[in-house]
């Protein structure tokens, strides 16, 4: 992480300055502002992190809380959400706190007596070289802290306001600001007090009965919640042997769980099923309590016990699989006509069950998505039909989660097959245990986060390119890989080149001879370019289109002195060198070879701000990488 680039300052530098405009904000809830997000769960939160890194636009966060969420709700972070969180320079944080999920266990009903679980397989949780982080767990309300604290520490200075629910939702008929009353609620209770606040862009975080959802016409249509399970973080005495790794246990007709370890060595989060036979008149009476929950659990993991001796969060919930078709205002049929000016996001427009670990980190990609190009439209370097790409990508991705979770879902809940003949069963029914563990495995990069790939549009190329770099797949987040800095020789990751700041980034991988690079880098840095054709004339150069190298030789046989000026650019009050623009290969693990990047001719390859991968073009690709910008970007000049 840079600092000190407009002078030296004692204290903690990841404070940055406050902005001018904080002194001038009055204080409480603003009456207009740019941005309203209503709802600070995982997606709120993440887009007004995101927001915050923009002072010149006006945001205003709400809640319904009294307060920050404190316990409970969700926990597993998937790789692609911790590298997320490393653009917000959040993820060193995460990663030492979190409990990481390195093996899953399975279990299933004893052969032999199938009034015991045995174990029956044991996996690795993530796939070697799918991301440099783990899949960890973590608090969800530790994740929101981590955001909320980086608002704070922004130049905007940006905080929530709590008690405050969105009640009504009007849209000017002439594109004029979206017009939001908000009731005033205090310890869950209306107060009779109201609020109004005029936004040029509202988005709707604010859960599975979202206010901001219903008035925009949307719906959640799906299937039925007919499933029940309780969930539970607790402090207990076991002599279960697998109770710190994440276990699928199904016994023979008792239910099911799925223990999550938890941060800190001994918390234990247990998922568990409520059977509909069973546990009917808990269900029907509404009289679950943590006991009983403990009970069935118990009952469940025999023969092994479950003493528990405190818990520190519970819950009921349903489960189903349901889906907006739309995720802003603008009806499916005049998409194109008029620009978005309403969003939802996170649980506003899907919701799924909890046992794949998807729903916080699929809330957070939401937003990751529309940050950027919001904070785009709004400071004016892109195009509005920009918004219209967000729906379009998340909602194909939500009902991919929808359908992986209807079917993960069915699997963990069914009974297990009876693999020997007179057990009490049959081979056709049930889900055989062993292949739902080889479903698990099947689909770990879907759970991982790192599956998701976006379809053409104006903010992703097609691949007509790609092998010149088949590692780096368009449309798919950018995966990093170990390299050395050649300024000061520090083993780092490609990838954590990209920060939260809305920037593109270029990486131009040299061709084996170096001429068809060195061109390029003329071009890029000339008045003639695309990054200075869309970088306005008071911004920093590398504000817009962040142009990064990466060579084929070793950082020892490069002269820093003879880096073309558009890898050395000047920032800041005082003209200052940006020395960390270029890259060298990591002996120990080449990037050339690990991503398949043609050595002779090189590549460019366009990632966007959240990371993914817009374009692979060659070197000489000039028009091309222009004409695409071009599409997106508005011409600054």
């Amino acid at each position: 992480m840079q600092f000190y680039l407009d002078g030296y300052r004692p204290g903690d530098p990841l404070v940055a300055p406050a902005h001018p405009s904080v002194a001038d904000r009055p204080a409480g809830l603003p009456e207009e502002v740019d941005v309203l997000v209503v709802g600070t769960g995982p997606a709120g939160m993440v887009l007004a992190a995101q927001l915050a890194q923009f002072p010149d636009i006006r945001t205003a966060v709400v809640d319904r809380r009294d307060g920050p969420l404190e316990v409970g709700q969700a926990d597993g972070v998937a790789c692609r959400t911790v590298e997320m969180f490393e653009a917000f320079g959040l993820a060193d944080q995460l990663v030492a706190e979190a409990y990481w999920v390195n093996e899953v266990s399975f279990w299933r009903p004893d052969a032999t007596d199938r009034r015991r679980i045995t174990r029956t397989g044991r996996v690795q949780d993530v796939e070697d070289g799918l991301s440099e982080f783990p899949h960890v767990i973590v608090n969800q309300a530790r994740m929101q802290t981590y955001l909320r604290e980086h608002m704070a520490r922004s130049a905007s200075r940006l905080e929530p306001h709590f008690g405050l629910q969105a009640a009504d939702v009007q849209l000017a008929a002439d594109d004029g600001p979206v017009t939001v009353t908000l009731h005033h609620v205090r310890g869950g209770q209306e107060t009779g007090e109201t609020s109004t606040v005029r936004a040029r862009y509202v988005v709707g975080c604010d859960g599975a009965r979202s206010a901001v959802r219903r008035s925009i016409g949307q719906e959640l249509v799906g299937d039925p919640m007919n499933q029940s399970w309780g969930v539970m973080d607790v402090l207990a005495v076991t002599d279960f042997p697998d109770i710190r790794l994440k276990c699928a246990i199904h016994s023979a007709n008792q239910g099911n769980v799925l223990i999550i370890p938890r941060e800190g060595g001994y918390l234990v989060r247990l998922y568990i099923e409520l059977d509909a036979v069973s546990d009917r008149d808990m269900l029907e009476n509404r009289s679950v309590t943590p006991e009983k929950l403990a009970a069935v659990a118990n009952r469940i993991m025999a023969p092994y016990t479950l003493d528990v001796k405190d818990v520190g969060w519970w819950s009921v919930y349903e489960i189903g699989q349901r889906l907006c078709r739309k995720f802003d205002d603008v009806p499916a049929g005049e998409t194109g006509t008029r620009t978005p000016r309403v969003f939802i996001a996170g649980d506003a427009c899907h919701t799924h069950s909890a046992k794949a670990g998807q729903g916080m980190n699929v809330s957070m990609a939401d937003a990751w998505n529309l940050g950027w190009k919001l904070a785009a439209v709004l400071r004016g370097t892109a195009r509005p039909e920009l918004l219209d790409t967000y729906s379009a990508e998340r909602q194909a991705v939500a009902q991919e989660l929808i359908d992986f979770d209807r079917e993960f879902a069915r699997m963990f809940s069914a009974a297990p097959q009876d693999a020997e003949p007179g057990a009490g069963g049959s081979a056709e029914e049930g889900v055989d245990p062993e292949e739902f563990q080889r479903y698990f495995v099947r689909q770990g990069r879907f759970t991982a986060g790192v599956a998701t790939r976006y379809e053409p549009s104006v903010a992703t190329g097609d691949t007509r390119h790609q092998h010149l770099a088949p590692g780096f797949p368009v449309g798919m987040r950018f995966h990093s890989a170990p390299v050395i800095r050649l300024a000061d020789a520090k083993p780092d990751q490609l990838g954590h080149a990209a920060r939260a700041d809305g920037a593109w980034r270029l990486y131009v991988f040299a061709d084996r001879h170096g001429s068809r690079f060195a061109d390029l880098c003329v071009f890029l840095g000339s008045e003639e370019s695309p990054v200075a054709r869309h970088t306005p004339a008071a911004a920093e150069p590398d504000s817009v289109v962040d142009v990064r190298a990466v060579f084929q030789q070793g950082h020892r046989d490069l002269a820093v002195d003879a880096l073309p000026p558009v890898l050395l650019p000047r920032k800041g009050a005082f003209g200052l060198v940006d020395y960390e623009k270029a890259f060298c290969p990591d002996p120990a693990s080449d990037l050339f070879d690990l991503r398949g990047i043609d050595r002779g001719q090189g590549c460019m390859v366009l990632v966007r701000p959240d990371q993914h991968v817009a374009q692979v073009l060659p070197l000489d690709a000039r028009e091309e990488l222009a004409d695409f910008l071009a599409g997106v970007l508005l011409d600054a000049r």
